[in-house]
């Protein structure tokens, strides 16, 4: 999700190499049909952009300009408050969107960070390219709102685990959304996700280790 300025776009070429198409190819068919020929027209709406671990694809104040598409590696999206202190959002490994859906429709800058936190193969489209595709691609449009269902389904599964499940149960929720990444992400940063201390975290695996696999999907 490249911003106004540099942060995002430099870098970023239209040829996409075939291993990193794939991902978003098996991604889409998994959700949709397809015509032949689709793919050449979803290929030509993207671009490609590598990152290496601790590269920024945009800093808040930066306006929206592509939405992006995890192909290797990981992200973070973050906010920083007026004490300096980060918290994360969401975290994209291989095959999650990251879109500031506000600074993408308006214009106005965007209040999100977003940085690899590892290697980082990313497929990047803007907002006129993505609004062809839905129009001239009909599995794209049906793979899109399958997608943003089970985002929106996610964002508000969080939102009820934080008022109201515990810390445990929390942390249980993160490693059913993010079952790639809980072991490659560091715990400082999972505790700010899960709104916790690492402390907490680091109590709570020690807790889950001590019982047997089959314990460990009923929080207690």
């Amino acid at each position: 999700m490249p911003g106004e300025g540099v942060h995002g776009v430099q870098g970023a070429q239209k040829v996409i190499p075939d291993a990193a198409f794939e991902v978003l190819r098996e991604y889409l068919e998994a959700r949709a049909v397809f015509d032949d020929g689709d793919f050449a027209v979803v290929r030509g709406a993207f671009l490609y952009q590598r990152l290496a671990a601790g590269e920024f694809l945009q800093r808040a104040g930066d306006v929206a300009r592509h939405a992006t598409f995890v192909a290797t590696g990981c992200l973070r999206n973050y906010v920083i408050d007026p004490k300096g202190k980060e918290h994360i959002v969401q975290f994209a490994p291989e095959t999650w969107w990251l879109a500031d859906s506000n600074s993408l429709s308006t214009g106005a800058p965007s209040a999100y960070f977003i940085d690899a936190l590892e290697d980082s193969e990313l497929l990047l489209i803007d907002g006129p390219s993505h609004l062809r595709l839905v129009d001239q691609v009909h599995g794209y449009s049906a793979a899109f709102r399958a997608g943003l269902q089970k985002h929106a389904a996610a964002k508000d599964q969080r939102i009820v685990s934080a008022l109201s499940a515990s810390a445990e149960e929390r942390y249980l929720e993160f490693l059913r959304v993010y079952p790639s990444i809980a072991q490659r992400v560091p715990q400082n940063m999972l505790a700010s996700y899960l709104g916790m201390t690492p402390e907490t975290v680091s109590r709570i695996r020690k807790n889950l280790s001590r019982r047997s696999p089959r314990d460990h999907d009923q929080p207690r």
